[in-house]
């Protein structure tokens, strides 16, 4: 681990105490802390910075923090202050709203409160492309997509990657039907949404990652 990575890591840590979290989790801001703080121990080496990436972030699971409750945090790169706008859940998503996701069971995602994604691309190269064709493009390179929980953790601690033009879905998370959700800008706004597995559209790519760690 270098200089470089802890200091990220420590600015993540604080940022989720900071947007209240802990709260959210129905823990204090020490508990928070100590749950994350074992990750620092699998923090990946620096990559040279390039657009649309994120060398890791924390995410926390809907095991600790319901997801549609963390949606709100998210704000916009610039948005600040009172009059900025939350991030929103669409409310097309159905019966049973975000709880009826789960990520694909070939992820194997860990069964933990709290993990590192590694190496996190946004995807914008899949714009245009059905979901359901990038998939296994993602899959051939040994890469992973995001779930929910892990698309909204990317927001949080990485705003400027959600652009006009560059939203991305997160393929990871699934449900019985053929819903692929994604997140996307609505109204000056981060809005947690869903497109067809079958329908490419422009301005969503597919996000993916290289690992998750815990």
């Amino acid at each position: 681990m270098t200089d470089a990575s802890r200091i990220e890591f420590d600015r993540q840590t604080e940022r989720l105490v900071e947007l209240g979290l802990p709260a959210l989790a129905g823990i204090s801001e020490e508990d928070l802390r100590a749950l994350v703080a074992p990750l620092a121990d699998r923090l990946p080496e620096p990559s040279v910075p390039r657009e649309g990436h994120a060398p890791f972030v924390i995410v926390l699971t809907r095991e600790l923090v319901d997801p549609c409750a963390a949606v709100p945090l998210l704000r916009l790169m610039g948005a600040r202050g009172l009059g900025s706008k939350p991030g929103i859940v669409d409310r097309n998503h159905g019966e049973g709203d975000l709880a009826t996701y789960h990520p694909l069971e070939e992820l194997g995602v860990p069964e933990a409160k709290a993990y590192l994604l590694v190496d996190v691309e946004r995807g914008e190269e899949f714009c245009d492309v059905r979901p359901e064709d990038a998939l296994p493009v993602i899959r051939g390179r040994g890469r992973t997509p995001l779930t929910i929980d892990e698309g909204i953790a990317l927001v949080m601690q990485a705003p400027h990657l959600l652009e006009k033009n560059k939203c991305f879905m997160l393929s990871g998370s699934r449900r019985s039907d053929r819903r692929v959700p994604a997140l996307w800008i609505s109204e000056n706004a981060p809005k947690l949404g869903w497109c067809w597995d079958g329908n490419p559209h422009t301005w969503l790519g597919v996000a993916s990652a290289g690992q998750r760690r815990h």
